[in-house]
């Protein structure tokens, strides 16, 4: 595989594209909206800066990376003649079954068509595409040129060799990839938003408050970044939504959002991406926001 389709611009779709373009493999990145890859291009040109100034990388290996990433709004033209396609589309079953659906149809049937989806079913996804033994997930751990993890996620019609496949693939972008099967959550979520639950509702109970409760877990846990921050880091509206996926698929109370979750996703205090969440964020400086908001 040395052609690679990413669809999607954002903040998942850059990083995977930054990290196969490094890698030394040709991308062609693909969102509706040009901003949105201008904004992508830029965010990747950033980041390569960055580690050119900590010595990581040369310069010519910046202008590389760039040369090796092509931006499209048509997707079939990005995918046509592509080995993988990787979706990081919005965590939105509707639009991701859209998606593959036409990129089936735009694609040969030897190419493989994954997902970063963070909790939606890879049966389900593939279940919309005539190749469902070739569909499969790689969730990508947010930022994604630096996180080691992927998520290899088998669908319950997923092939031994895809998985194989893909394995070795993640491998040559140097990360580690883990295996898994295909229920709710996978594992990092299942796992993570629970977690990231139970401190809202610890906040949203008066326990203790926003900084409290990450100290708590950063001191105690030896967790780099305390839950609220994270969930500021991940993106409120995608926590619920990995949560909702949660309730539906296992249907126990454990996995229901805190209320406040709801309230503020709601309001549009979605953490990073908004300016506000548990933290008032500002070129990329955290402040703690007004108690009284959280009751």
């Amino acid at each position: 595989m040395k052609n690679i389709a990413v669809i999607g611009a954002g903040t998942m779709g850059n990083g995977i594209a930054h990290t196969f373009a490094q890698s030394g493999f040709k991308v062609n990145l693909i969102d509706i909206s040009q901003t949105a890859l201008d904004k992508a291009i830029a965010t990747i040109s950033k980041n390569l800066d960055r580690m050119v100034a900590k010595e990581k990388i040369t310069e010519t290996d910046k202008t590389t990376t760039l040369k090796n990433i092509t931006s499209f709004t048509d997707m079939a033209q990005g995918v046509e003649n592509v080995d993988l396609v990787v979706e990081a589309a919005t965590e939105n079953i509707d639009l991701k079954l859209k998606i593959f659906k036409t990129i089936d149809e735009a694609t040969s049937s030897n190419v493989i068509l994954a997902s970063n989806t963070s909790s939606i079913s890879i049966t389900k996804i593939a279940s919309v595409t005539s190749r469902p033994d070739k569909v499969i997930g790689m969730h990508f751990m947010n930022p994604v040129p630096v996180m080691k993890l992927v998520e290899i996620i088998r669908g319950y019609s997923t092939s031994d060799e895809v998985t194989s496949a893909i394995m070795e693939l993640s491998k040559k972008l140097g990360k580690e990839p883990v295996e898994v099967n295909d229920y709710p959550g996978f594992v990092a979520n299942r796992i993570l938003m629970p977690m990231i639950n139970e401190a809202i509702i610890t906040l949203h109970e008066d326990v203790a408050g926003v900084e409290e409760i990450d100290t708590v877990m950063k001191l105690g846990m030896a967790h780099p970044m305390g839950p609220l921050q994270l969930a500021d880091f991940i993106g409120l509206d995608v926590c619920l939504s990995i949560l909702k996926v949660l309730y539906d698929g296992f249907g126990n109370p454990k996995y229901a959002p805190c209320p406040l979750l709801v309230n503020m996703v709601t309001a549009g205090k979605l953490g990073v991406k908004s300016g506000e969440g548990f933290y008032a964020w500002t070129h990329g400086t955290k402040e703690l926001v007004v108690a009284s908001q959280f009751k």
